[in-house]
């Protein structure tokens, strides 16, 4: 029998016992993350996933597959669970493990050692090293990833909700702008209020400021900008809910306002 075999043969029967000391001797007292869970259900499908690890481990000891982990890798980084559980702990489990594979390979070589030059059996030792090495880069550039698409995704979302576009009628619709108004967030309220306008064949719009508690310069030209951008595809605008302060900067600023409707609240347009 060569020395991959038997190092085959010798971890993959102690798979299932690798998993059960590692879940045992697993630290359950993080504030948070998959490791603290006490639902049965998910503890079931945390072993599995380290069980599915060790089976796919002992197939290194038979084939030399540099995508070996791939699956695995991509399975467990995009994990709800995992997800929402801190980087550095599942870093942790990830050493525990190669100490695990560590302490079984040198109890395999205390029981071998005259079978198989020390050569080769340091060869796997290094082999074993290396391998958790890629498996936790990997691991790591994967969790980065997906936490990047989760954050644009989330960011995304709270653009959205920061401009939203109601509908008020058929034709009739109600921007209401709330909190601090930066250049970046200043363009997307463009982009996607001429977006839905469009789509939207809206020829009337309400512009709701009683929810900006700052306009300067930058948000007074916008507000301009957005204003001559929708009356070019046949938008008109009437604002709303223009605070004392905001009015004093304006005029401040220079801002002229007589060529726009202003209201002094939302429910006076029914009215007017």
């Amino acid at each position: 029998m060569t020395l991959n075999e038997h190092l085959y043969d010798y971890f993959i029967e102690k798979t299932w016992g690798l998993t059960e000391d590692w879940y045992a001797s697993l630290d359950k007292n993080d504030p948070e993350g998959i490791y603290a869970t006490t639902d049965s259900r998910l503890i079931e499908g945390l072993k599995k996933q380290n069980y599915a690890f060790h089976q796919q481990f002992c197939t290194l000891f038979k084939e030399h597959d540099e995508h070996l982990f791939q699956e695995w890798i991509e399975e467990i980084a995009k994990d709800e669970q995992h997800l929402s559980t801190p980087i550095h702990y599942i870093l942790r489990e990830f050493f525990r493990t190669q100490e695990q594979y560590l302490n079984l390979f040198e109890a395999f070589v205390a029981s071998n050692e005259q079978q198989y030059s020390p050569e080769a059996l340091n060869e796997w030792r290094r082999k074993i090293i290396q391998t958790f090495e890629e498996v936790i880069t990997q691991f790591s550039e994967q969790s980065h990833d997906r936490s990047m698409e989760r954050l644009r995704a989330q960011q995304d979302m709270i653009q959205e909700l920061s401009a939203p576009i109601i509908t008020l009628g058929r034709q009739t619709a109600l921007l209401p702008l709330i909190g601090e108004i930066d250049t970046d967030r200043a363009q997307f309220i463009l982009e996607n209020t001429l977006l839905q306008c469009s789509q939207n064949s809206t020829q009337l719009l309400y512009i709701d400021l009683s929810g900006v508690a700052i306009v300067d310069t930058m948000v007074g030209h916008q507000l301009f900008r957005l204003i001559e951008a929708l009356s070019l595809i046949g938008v008109k605008c009437a604002l709303s809910g223009v605070r004392p302060e905001v009015a004093q900067t304006a005029v401040q600023l220079g801002m002229d306002f007589s060529n726009i409707t202003v209201k002094s609240r939302l429910n006076l347009w029914d009215s007017n």
